[in-house]
């Protein structure tokens, strides 16, 4: 688990690790509650002494000095969940027990819903990137969680700098065309996004 080290297997189940744990906390109703020894990918168990294991002390512990080691890909994952943690802390999406699904094509494995003033977007596709992919939301978007971030193990195929606009594409000027919200979706990620407000000529 060196952070120089990738093969698919490992790659495959830290993406979806952080996806999964991110679906689960952003659609929870009210409250996140992390299985022990669930914390960062941890590599073993937590069974605690009993007659089952002949009252055994092996697996009564957490290696919570893996996470903290940073040649380690667990400190990818602590990185993150402390990220996950602090949409809550920012936001407080939790609070809003409302989640609003915007989007879901299970041919694509691709799922957008809005929680509070946030967008979540995933992509669970296990090979296929799709690019100009259209969420139909509108509004202005801005990334506050990209799981793809080198800095939790990602791949860094996103651009976090880049402000959302969502626009309307239809080959004649159609009157009332739905807005879409056009995107890079990397096989195997999610993106979160802030909704922010889009300044008026009269505010300018």
């Amino acid at each position: 688990m060196n952070k120089s080290y990738h093969s698919i297997v490992v790659d495959r189940g830290i993406a979806l690790h952080k996806m999964i744990r991110l679906i689960t906390f952003s659609t929870s109703g009210g409250g996140y509650l992390n299985f022990m020894g669930n914390e960062f990918g941890h590599p073993e168990w937590i069974d605690f002494p009993r007659e089952g294991n002949n009252w055994s002390f092996k697996y009564a512990r957490r290696q919570w000095q893996l996470a903290e080691n940073k040649n380690l890909k667990y400190n990818s994952l602590l990185k993150f969940d402390r990220k996950m943690l602090k949409l809550h802390t920012d936001f407080k999406i939790l609070d809003d027990l409302t989640v609003k699904r915007i989007y879901e094509n299970n041919a694509d494995k691709v799922v957008a819903y809005m929680r509070g003033e946030l967008l979540f977007v995933f992509n669970f596709h296990p090979t296929t990137s799709f690019t100009d992919y259209g969420i139909p939301v509108s509004g202005k978007f801005r990334v506050v969680l990209d799981t793809d971030d080198p800095s939790f193990g990602g791949f860094n195929r996103i651009d976090r700098k880049t402000i959302y606009i969502s626009i309307r594409k239809a080959e004649r000027n159609i009157i009332n065309a739905p807005l879409y919200l056009y995107l890079y979706l990397p096989s195997r990620t999610a993106l979160v996004f802030k909704k922010e407000a889009i300044r008026k000529a009269t505010d300018i």
